[in-house]
């Protein structure tokens, strides 16, 4: 025999009531139904009362609606004929009844709790009498005469022993199917109507099952299951196939509202199972709780809950120290004004006690509080009770953290990495929950990186922000595009693209921007884009796992690293701006990344995708040191130099290498040596030296002259180089010599210049925009570590970028 309980939902509409017909008539043990009032009915019930007891006339509208909700849902489940009439005048003999009772209350003006308990229990008195009737041969049972209460603490209470003893006999004979209205019971004594509060329903299941020793308790919701999370914050929650009682227990207490928590122990103490399945989806698996013995296999966390309505009380002062009763006074106080307290933290210095509640409750809570501990606080003792509103309590849950190194080092580890301040935390020594508050703005994104970091995700997730869709950047959205499937399916890491902005237009959404139209989208769906508008958008998304990526140029967007890194987003920067700026600045943002626990990274600074800083920083961590740096860092001007022939003059390699992209727009820029020093600063300074551009010897091969004025003008001017430029080449070549526009760093100081290289050289056969770097260091004195390849280009620097992007997700 099993036990099924269907929620309002579930008998909320004609489709829904014809699901649980198909589900109960399905099975071929015998089963007790249990149904709630059809959906939205119950709040009905108290609503019109409310309105009849302030003598408001309107109340005979709801009244109406709720009589018609009723005869219609019978005129559209049961077949035209006798059973339909019948049953029409059973549930209108029931209506009636409760139209005399609004009417009553309307003219008396009052409404006892008696009364209001009468009132509610319509709902489920009616619900199962029509459900009884559509389910074939199914027999209807009144709860109250089995279900019985007895009052305590103002409250009623079920009266186990009676009503085990009522149950056992009213089912002594089961038929296939019975039928009972949940939540509505009756006082042992008096016999009067009352019930079991909200989500009784769900207990009465309960109760019956485990009086009956069923084979299992199904509860049949508008839902698959228990989720790892909250689905409407979390896109990628997912049901969890299987709970412990105590892990169920403990994410109902805290806001997951797919079972009713008292529902579970009755059960839990006979060892019943308890199914959790979805009416408009029977297919599904749903969630089975059940008993656990030891430390199951599987993920340590099961699921997390929250609550979005905390308020923390904090109270404190030296006063309390060593003091005993302090927190027996604040207990009884709140308990005695009827307020829930649903976490605790307290020092082990007792010099304070923090306990989270109910927003409505926090201001009656201080209130009482204060009146308590007014002599305390006037003698200075304890400082006077306020609240901090606008909290959230977060719970994670699952009895495999139990004797688990480093979960709960992991979770505020993991947090703090994304800029999220703990207010306080709470675990009990079951080691099944940890609870902790943080601000209500930070729910969402808590909620997604433990989601992620403790793999109850199918992927990790990496939130991308693409500053610069030009060559750079549109060739790494082409390459994260293609890629992206493959990282999923191999690596378990999901690249979000939450944002991408140029010049003119930016385009954010949490869900992801469709990479395949995303130039068409940018301009159709995007907002205005300014550097300051960009970065209010990349922090006022508040996103986790969040990653800013610069593809651009631009001083601006440079200048927005600090706020960004502060706010705990990791930079990837192609734009060598902030990394050759002034000392200070550089060490700055680094201190900052280091500081927050995110990353800034621009190893395309230098090299393109070349793994130049890398290399630096591998050495130095381990030990070695950078004597000398001597390098050929420029791919353009390689390019220029190994182009240049009798048949290609000076100002043709220059246009040439325009034109195949090596460039900058404006070429003058590479032309001014400024590019390569800036390179050499950057690797001067994570080799360990303080360097700052102005330091550098410059010993350049265009006349300054040439680098005033506009771009027309430079290229008008240029072609008047090329003949000193070919009469010094012919000599070059003569000598079996090349041209190599060399950065070198020794004994601390900086020098750029073009310098002739035989063949011997290391340089000499630099090909084509090739970048090649030699490292003499402690450990490489006499034979230099050598690093060479592709130094310029837009798919091999995007390349460097993407590789940047995956040393964060750490794959």
């Amino acid at each position: 025999m099993k036990v099924m309980k269907f929620g309002g939902t579930s008998v909320g509409s004609v489709n829904s009531i014809l699901s649980v017909k198909k589900i109960v008539e399905s099975v071929e043990e015998p089963v007790i139904v249990v149904v709630s009032a059809l959906g939205g009915i119950t709040d009905k019930l108290i609503y019109t009362s409310k309105m009849a007891a302030a003598g408001d006339s309107n109340y005979e509208n709801e009244f109406r609606e709720i009589v018609y909700r009723h005869v219609e849902m019978i005129k559209e489940v049961v077949p035209a004929g006798e059973a339909q009439v019948a049953l029409q005048k059973q549930i209108g003999e029931l209506l009636n009844e409760l139209k005399d009772i609004f009417q009553g209350i309307y003219l008396i003006k009052d409404l006892s709790p008696k009364t209001s308990d009468t009132i509610v229990s319509y709902g489920e008195r009616l619900s199962s009498i029509i459900v009884a009737e559509v389910i074939e041969d199914a027999v209807w049972y009144d709860s109250r005469n089995f279900m019985k209460t007895e009052r305590k603490y103002s409250k009623h209470i079920l009266d186990t022993d009676l009503t085990n003893q009522l149950i056992k006999e009213t089912f002594n004979e089961i038929p296939q199917v019975s039928v009972v209205g949940g939540f509505i019971s009756s006082d042992k004594v008096s016999g009067n109507v009352t019930n079991l509060g909200r989500g009784g329903s769900d207990y009465t299941a309960s109760v019956i099952a485990a009086a009956l020793d069923a084979s299992v308790l199904e509860i049949w919701t508008d839902v698959d299951g228990f989720m790892t999370a909250d689905p409407k914050v979390i896109s990628s929650a997912y049901t969890i196939e299987e709970l412990s009682y105590v892990e169920a227990m403990e994410l109902c207490n805290f806001g997951a509202k797919v079972v009713y928590p008292p529902t579970i122990y009755p059960v839990c103490h006979k060892n019943i199972p308890i199914l959790i399945k979805n009416t408009f989806n029977p297919d599904a698996k749903g969630t089975i709780i059940i008993q656990r013995n030891g430390v199951g296999e599987g993920k340590a966390i099961k699921g997390i809950s929250s609550i979005n309505d905390t308020s923390l009380i904090t109270v404190q002062g030296l006063g309390m120290v060593g003091v005993i009763g302090v927190n027996y006074r604040i207990f009884r106080t709140l308990a005695k004004s009827g307020i829930s307290v649903f976490l605790v933290s307290q020092a082990s210095s007792e010099n304070s006690t923090s306990i989270g509640v109910r927003n409505a409750d926090a201001d009656l809570a201080c209130l009482v509080l204060n009146e308590e501990f007014s002599k305390e606080i006037e003698m200075g003792e304890i400082t006077e009770i306020s609240a901090e509103k606008d909290l959230a309590t977060i719970a994670i849950v699952g009895e495999n953290m139990k004797h688990t190194p480093g979960i709960a080092g992991k979770l505020f580890g993991t947090l703090g990495r994304n800029g999220i301040s703990v207010i306080a935390c709470a675990q009990g020594a079951s080691e099944t929950n940890i609870s902790f508050v943080v601000e209500s703005k930070f729910l969402r994104k808590s909620l997604n990186v433990i989601h992620d970091s403790f793999f109850l995700s199918e992927y990790q997730v990496l939130n991308l922000f693409i500053c610069g869709t030009g060559t750079v950047g549109g060739s790494l959205i082409d390459q994260i595009r293609t890629q992206r499937q493959k990282l999923m399916n191999e690596n378990g890491l999901k690249l979000n693209v939450v944002g991408i902005a140029d010049n003119i237009k930016g385009l954010f959404t949490r869900e992801g921007v469709d990479l395949d139209n995303y130039q068409e989208d940018l301009y159709a769906k995007g907002i205005d884009s300014t550097p300051q508008i960009l970065c209010d958008e990349v922090i006022g998304m508040n996103i986790f796992n969040s990653v800013f990526v610069d593809c651009t140029a631009s001083p601006d967007i440079a200048g927005l690293y600090k706020d960004l890194l502060s706010h705990n987003i990791s930079v990837v920067a192609a734009n060598k701006i902030a990394a050759s700026s002034e000392y200070d600045n550089y060490r700055e943002l680094k201190q900052i990344a280091r500081r927050r626990g995110v990353k800034y990274l621009f190893e395309t600074n230098v090299g393109a995708g070349l793994p130049i800083i890398k290399t630096i920083n591998d050495l130095s961590n381990s030990g070695d040191k950078v004597l000398k740096i001597e390098a050929v860092l420029s791919g353009t001007l390689n390019y220029i130099f190994n182009k240049i022939s009798a048949d290609i003059p000076f100002s043709r390699t220059i246009k040439m290498a325009q034109e195949e992209r090596y460039s900058e727009p404006d070429p003058r820029i590479d032309l001014s040596g400024k590019d390569v020093i800036r390179k050499l600063v950057i690797l001067a300074r994570e080799a360990g030296y303080q360097l700052e551009q102005e330091d550098v010897e410059k010993n350049l091969f265009v006349p300054d002259s040439f680098f005033e004025g506009t771009l027309d003008d430079f290229w008008k001017q240029v072609p008047t180089l090329d003949a000193d430029f070919e009469a010094r080449r012919k000599v070059l070549e003569s000598e079996n010599k090349h041209w190599r526009f060399v950065a070198k760093l020794e004994n601390g100081k900086g020098s750029v210049g073009l310098q002739e290289v035989d063949s011997t050289h290391p340089f000499y056969g630099l090909e084509g925009s090739n970048n090649i770097i030699l490292l003499t260091t402690e450990r490489y004195k006499e034979y230099p570590m050598m690093i060479q390849g592709y130094g310029a280009g837009a798919s091999v620097t995007a390349a460097g970028v993407f590789a940047d992007i995956m040393s964060i997700a750490n794959v």
